[in-house]
């Protein structure tokens, strides 16, 4: 097996490509090891000293860390990713919760045609590259013009994540959609 990494804008993150399907739908953001006992291969990352975050998208994993340098932490985490691959075990456990985010979304129902051209436009042309930086973004709720997006994986606390919600999918949403006035992160 071979793994791939790539760096992302974020410098404490960087991405892992194991070559194939990570996870099926969505993607799962765990920070703590509490949130990554749903899944063996996450609470296998935690355990190294000096990482911070996983993120499981469909077809790679972004491993955020607190301490250390990537030179001495990458061995570590490669050889976990390759145990678990290699073990065949379940990228979640059985009893994981799904964590879409769907059920904390908020807009009114007036807006639900609007709400669904937002959704779409972030599929189909923020979300990919967001992806190809290690992260994911979330929609979360449309109130009063403003666009609540959640930032998740290698985005989630990345330097350039501001500008990238403000300049590149603000101005898009804008752009295609006249009643978004702004776009706000939760």
């Amino acid at each position: 097996m071979f793994i791939q990494t790539e760096s992302t804008p974020n410098p404490a993150t960087l991405k892992f490509l194991p070559g194939g399907p990570v996870l099926e739908n969505g993607s799962r953001d765990m920070s703590s090891p509490e949130e990554a006992k749903a899944s063996p291969l996450a609470s296998a990352l935690f355990a190294i000293d000096g990482v911070s975050g996983v993120f499981l998208g469909p077809d790679f994993i972004s491993v955020t860390k607190n301490a250390g340098d990537w030179p001495q932490l990458k061995p570590a985490i490669l050889g976990a990713i390759m145990e678990h691959f290699m073990s065949g075990g379940p990228l979640l456990s059985p009893d994981a919760k799904a964590s879409d985010g769907a059920e904390h979304e908020f807009f009114a129902p007036e807006h639900a045609a609007l709400v669904d051209e937002i959704k779409d436009l972030l599929e189909t042309r923020v979300r990919p590259a967001v992806a190809g930086d290690g992260g994911d973004i979330v929609f979360r709720g449309f109130k009063d013009g403003v666009v609540y997006l959640h930032m998740k994986g290698a985005c989630s606390g990345c330097p350039s994540s501001t500008a990238t919600l403000k300049r590149g999918i603000q101005n898009l949403l804008c752009h295609f959609l006249p009643d978004v006035k702004s776009v706000e992160q939760v």
